[in-house]
């Protein structure tokens, strides 16, 4: 199904959902490049919430412009299937190579917020990220890597000690709490 549509028909969760799936909508009609880093006040990305087998642990990576255990995921740079971003991103950052989507569908949406900062020695002014999440799945046996210019580590953790790791309050809140109680959902059923 075509991104688009699929945003479309997403069911949000709660309320930030909600209303993050109008501006990401939104913003998908009013910006031509928004799959491109061109668009430089919002662009398109994919993150994956990553867990093992069992469901009871998330793997993180050590995010270097953040200083924060975080979540896997990057910018679309013009591709518009995102769970193939998200998958991709996953193997890059953590080294796992084994990965697969829980579902294929959208797990979460966020519209984040990115303050402006240096990366590869040019500046990046502040933007938008209209974040598409999935649920993915990864063997935790597997041997991690990091990958230098993101991040300086990757590790699992328990799925409260994945908030706890994380260093940003509003994720803390916002995301990571969110994704966890999505994941309690979709185990009990």
């Amino acid at each position: 199904m075509e991104i688009r549509q699929e945003i479309k028909q997403y069911k949000p969760w709660n309320d930030q959902e909600r209303r993050d799936r109008e501006v990401i909508l939104a913003c998908l009609m009013a910006c031509p490049d928004i799959f491109f880093r061109t668009s430089l006040t919002m662009h398109m990305t994919a993150s994956a919430w990553t867990v093992n087998r069992n469901r009871d642990k998330v793997l993180m990576i050590y995010h270097n412009i953040y200083d924060s255990w975080s979540w896997m995921g990057g910018h679309a740079d013009g591709e518009e299937d995102l769970l193939a971003v998200a998958i991709k991103e996953v193997r890059e950052e953590s080294g796992v190579t084994w990965v697969r989507p829980v579902s294929e569908d959208i797990f979460s949406l966020e519209v984040l917020t990115v303050d402006g900062h240096e990366k590869g020695g040019e500046y990046v002014p502040g933007h938008l990220h209209l974040n598409a999440t999935y649920l993915l799945e990864a063997h935790e046996d597997e041997p991690l890597t990091v990958k230098p210019d993101e991040n300086s580590g990757a590790a699992w953790f328990g799925l409260e000690e994945a908030i706890k790791a994380s260093s940003e309050p509003w994720f803390r809140q916002r995301v990571y709490g969110k994704l966890n109680q999505k994941l309690k959902h979709v185990i009990a059923k």
